[in-house]
């Protein structure tokens, strides 16, 4: 029998990170926009986040949020080992529908968040989080996930 860990252990530092650059492909300042039907961790992927490279992090929810006039599309969530984004590296983990929007200037847009299963998550050191969406949308999504560090 395994031992049992009776310390439990909280992260260190917060960390709130979104689609901060366009190094991943389909981001137009700083949105999401892009179509990707692949659901195998294969086309084109955006880090959301990225795991402590010694100690490892923990997330503990994802936030979606509409920049304004959009489709509806879904927002998949997958989890890569840190390596190059392709089937055997990255693994489809939730998905969530993103309704369309219609941008007002007396009514809010409505936040999309991922909680729950599988969330909290403990990412090992280097892990990602990647995001991508099924259909093109035209005024994007931001994407942020919520956690901290070891």
């Amino acid at each position: 029998m395994a031992a049992v860990n009776t310390v439990p252990i909280y992260s260190k530092v917060g960390v709130n990170t979104w689609n901060p650059t366009d190094a991943d492909g389909p981001l137009t300042a700083g949105f999401l926009k892009s179509a990707n039907t692949n659901v195998d961790g294969t086309g084109t992927m955006v880090t959301i986040f990225t795991a402590d490279s010694t100690n490892g992090s923990r997330v503990d929810r994802i936030s979606i949020r509409a920049a304004g006039t959009n489709t509806a599309t879904v927002l998949r969530v997958f989890v890569n080992n840190g390596s190059a984004s392709n089937a055997t590296n990255t693994a489809l983990i939730t998905e969530v529908t993103c309704p369309a929007t219609s941008v007002s200037q007396v009514a809010a847009l409505a936040d999309v968040t991922i909680s729950g299963t599988p969330f909290p998550m403990v990412l090992a050191p280097g892990y990602k989080l990647m995001v991508t969406i099924g259909t093109a949308v035209a005024a994007g999504l931001r994407v942020t996930a919520w956690g901290g560090n070891y």
